[in-house]
């Protein structure tokens, strides 16, 4: 009985050894913000496309309009 107890108990403390390593890691938190970061640019660069978007739109149509004029 004492010999299941005693590994019972070793294997509690390795556990709980494990996740207090797990808890005090903080590696992962740079990846986080780098992705928080990359996101952000995102958002703001697909924000700023559709503006573009438009302006390229009429700056191309109004070149086809041209170019139609010119060959009719």
């Amino acid at each position: 009985m004492k010999d299941v107890t005693l590994k019972l108990f070793l294997k509690i403390q390795s556990l709980k050894d494990g996740l207090a390593s797990l808890i005090g890691d903080e590696s992962g938190q740079d990846i986080v913000e780098y992705a928080v970061v990359v996101a952000l640019i995102a958002m703001a660069a697909t924000a700023t496309m559709k503006t573009f978007a438009t302006t390229i739109a009429t700056a191309f149509t109004s070149v086809g309009n041209k170019l139609t004029t010119y060959t009719s």
